[in-house]
């Protein structure tokens, strides 16, 4: 990484989000007219409360769950002393025998306070427990620590509410049944008049999510770029993946806020980490740091250990007792979260992504069931039934069954191996078809390795889904040996890495007038980290170590401008944006030829109408891809390739633009591949969308729109994954032709014969990053005709 050394420098006004000319502008506003929001100095917190009251429903309830938090650990900690120093166990297991008759003739009867112990008792027992005393007092700073802290978060969350009242003129009743979208289209519109932001007159979508997500766009790229020690192989195990809440709170305690942090405020990278000159001496200086951190956290491990095991039995055994296979259950890994996630993507915009592809990943890793466990859980289910049953036909013919010794402790084991084996068995009716449910899973997560295509049947790529859809019981026995684990990866594997993280934070810093110091990665800029195998090959400059990995920069682009349509973006994401439009068209129209069309014209207008209706909607994604395996004979996967591809640009093209005045002929608009009316923006009054286009309808219409281009631009280096699209000798347009700065404009005849005589054009990107060369003929055959123009 070292290799690529260059200076931290200030955005340049083109790539910024500032008018031009308003590049160090500053406004002035009179004394006697400033509001209470003029000239917030930590926009970045500010936004961040405000984005936190939204997510928690307005400040009541944020208010309530301050408190039970408090109350919480509270009552851990106190329950867990009155278990350890109050209780008689002898009693309560029945080895002393108590009799409060006065005649010893008499049954005994037990009640539950004669197992408590005295006051004074219980008093002298925590007393003489040492170690007790010593967690008690920890326990006792650390909560008054967080009291503090829950009071002054109070105050400032009340400036917040304040701010949702009079500036915003939200209420709070109102605030849980408005979007993300609508709060921040009013503070934009607050800018104008409070001039929340002094360096610039006009804020923009992007200045809020920038300050919103500044330290978590950092972790997403350092994920990107593999540079953070997530990836272990360990002997009889192979790779795995250990990522927990503790080990990334101590990633962003080293690097983003804690004690001699690469960062001076939150807006602001260190003035030495912005120069090379310096790096070995400020590598030496991190290194020495995460060491200390590591070291802290060995001594503090037993503590926290104890915390994570009593959280973990109190959290989750009534879950266990009321539904014994939750832990065979399985959830996105904090990995999984953070590999998957866009530059610039909400909390709650990536967990509605992730929800909707939890029940097709579900499915998929089912259709794995081992055989011989599936066997073995088919055995162990018929012999605990067997018992189980005669136990309850005995009970119920008397009672005293259950008086017997251990027998209640028994029915309810074999009633959990019961439980634990079926969900073992796989339904009998279920069809194994991988493929199918790997392409509907990335339309909904965006992000899937080239090699899985046509590999999902394999074992290998189960294994690796596995690193980002885990076991239930995988994640909580992760976060128990967090604890231990966490030390050892800081002391001998984050250390190593010193030097590659000062250059990363130094090359993949940029200054961003009005916003401050962010990571580079997150202005989605395709021409400086675009990967040429995602149509970015003919704008692009970036080197393999700038390209964002898995289309991440070219993905998040189309995220953000499909979530934000009101978002004007810079001159080459505008030239991204209109390539991939008339790309979408061509692939489309070729589709509508051809034999067979894949949907009709009205289908995402059917889709979206049945989100209002009772009955199951129809999916115009399992449509696209149920498309491509139930038309026509068999292809080989490259002719496969190229007809999913034109049949998902023909889904896409039912998303045509609706004309002013036009009346809808069963058709949406369409928000990013047209020009026409944009539906998420439309007036309240528009006769199109009156009555059946909601909130949650527009967000529907937005999720499917990203997820039909996740699955066409996966279907691009699929089919060649060494060859730029763009280097075939499609235009890059956004209304106009806007060719690459350093080619000629070209006829298609002398395209193809400039291609036909430079053979490198296959094999640059494929050579640079895997070392498979990809040749000429290949690369020709594996494109459909369609994109030669």
């Amino acid at each position: 990484m070292a290799q690529f050394d260059t200076e931290y420098q200030r955005l340049e006004a083109s790539y910024s989000d500032s008018p031009p000319g308003e590049e160090d502008l500053l406004v002035h506003v009179a004394e006697g007219s400033k509001s209470p929001w003029h000239h917030i100095e930590n926009l970045d917190l500010f936004f961040s409360r405000v984005y936190n009251l939204h997510q928690k429903n307005g400040f009541t309830c944020m208010l309530i769950g301050e408190i039970f938090e408090l109350m919480q650990f509270l009552f851990v900690v106190a329950f867990t002393t009155f278990l350890v120093s109050c209780v008689d166990y002898d009693i309560l297991f029945a080895n002393k025998m108590v009799n409060h008759s006065l005649h010893p003739t008499e049954p005994v009867k037990v009640t539950l306070p004669d197992a408590f112990l005295p006051a004074q008792v219980c008093s002298a027992r925590i007393q003489e427990n040492g170690s007790l005393i010593t967690i008690l007092v920890i326990a006792g700073v650390f909560w008054i620590h967080r009291l503090i802290k829950f009071i002054y978060n109070i105050c400032c969350y009340w400036e917040i509410h304040s701010f949702y009242l009079h500036a915003l003129r939200i209420p709070m009743s109102a605030l849980p049944y408005c979007t993300w979208q609508e709060v921040q289209a009013r503070i934009v519109q607050t800018q104008k008049e409070h001039q929340i932001c002094i360096h610039k007159r006009e804020l923009t979508e992007l200045d809020i999510y920038h300050r919103i997500l500044r330290f978590q766009n950092y972790m997403v790229a350092l994920v990107n770029k593999s540079l953070l020690p997530l990836r272990f192989r360990l002997p009889g195990l192979g790779e795995v993946v250990f990522f927990t809440r503790g080990l990334k709170y101590n990633f962003e305690l080293i690097l983003f806020w804690g004690p001699g942090s690469l960062f001076l405020n939150e807006w602001s990278l260190k003035p030495e980490y912005k120069r090379g000159g310096q790096r070995l001496e400020l590598a030496q200086r991190l290194s020495h740091r995460i060491l200390w951190i590591g070291i802290a956290n060995f001594l503090l491990c037993p503590l926290i250990l104890i915390w994570q095991i009593l959280y973990a039995f109190f959290s989750y055994a009534e879950v266990l007792k009321r539904e014994p296979g939750a832990l065979g259950a399985r959830c996105w890994s904090l990995y999984g979260r953070c590999y998957l996630r866009h530059f610039n993507e909400l909390e709650h915009e990536l967990q509605s992504r992730l929800n909707r592809g939890y029940k097709p990943a579900s499915k998929y890793m089912n259709c794995f069931l081992s055989p011989l466990l599936t066997l073995l859980a088919k055995n162990g289910a018929f012999f605990a039934g067997s018992i189980l049953a005669v136990l309850i036909a005995l009970t119920i013919y008397d009672e005293d069954v259950l008086a017997v010794e251990h027998v209640l402790t028994t029915v309810t084991l074999l009633g959990v191996t019961v439980t634990v084996c079926r969900s073992f068995i796989p339904d009998q009716h279920m069809v194994f078809c991988p493929e199918q449910l790997l392409r509907v899973i990335l339309a909904h997560i965006h992000y899937m390795p080239d090699h899985w295509q046509g590999n999902a049947h394999r074992s290998q790529t189960r294994d690796e889904f596995a690193q980002l859809f885990q076991y239930k019981a995988v994640f909580i026995l992760e976060e128990l040996l967090s604890p231990i684990v966490t030390p050892l990866i800081l002391i001998f594997c984050l250390r190593p890495r010193a030097l590659e993280i000062i250059d990363f934070f130094r090359n993949f810093t940029v200054e961003v007038v009005g916003v401050g110091d962010t990571c580079s990665f997150a202005q989605m800029d395709v021409r400086q980290h675009g990967h040429p195998q995602w149509l970015s090959g003919g704008q692009t400059e970036a080197s393999v170590y700038q390209q964002a990995e898995d289309g991440k920069t070219e993905l998040s682009l189309m995220h953000f401008a499909i979530t934000n349509p009101g978002w004007q973006p810079p001159r080459e994401s505008t030239a991204f944006l209109g390539f991939l439009k008339e790309q979408v068209q061509r692939d489309g129209a070729a589709a509508g030829l051809a034999p067979g069309g894949l949907l009709p014209e009205n289908a995402l207008f059917t889709s979206i109408q049945s989100l209002q209706s009772e009955s199951e909607p129809l999916s115009l994604i399992a449509n696209v891809v149920a498309g491509s395996s139930c038309r026509g004979p068999p292809l080989s996967r490259d002719l496969q390739g190229s007809r999913h591809r034109a049949e998902v640009a023909s889904a896409l093209r039912s998303f045509s633009p609706l004309q002013p005045g036009q009346a809808p002929q069963g058709r949406a608009p369409c928000t990013m591949t047209g020009s026409g009316v944009d539906a998420r923006t439309a007036s309240s009054g528009s006769s199109v969308w009156e009555g059946q286009l909601q909130s949650l309808v527009l967000s529907e219409y937005a999720s499917t729109e990203m997820s039909l281009h996740a699955l066409y631009m996966h279907q691009i280096p699929a089919q060649c994954p060494g060859l730029p699209l763009t280097s075939l000798g499609c235009p890059w347009e956004d209304g106009q032709r806007m060719g690459s700065r350093h080619q000629d404009i070209l006829s298609p005849s002398q395209r193809r014969a400039r291609r036909m005589s430079c053979p490198h054009r296959c094999t640059r990107y494929r050579q640079g990053r895997r070392g498979f060369p990809c040749s000429r003929m290949e690369a020709t055959a594996a494109l459909p005709t369609v994109c030669l123009p």
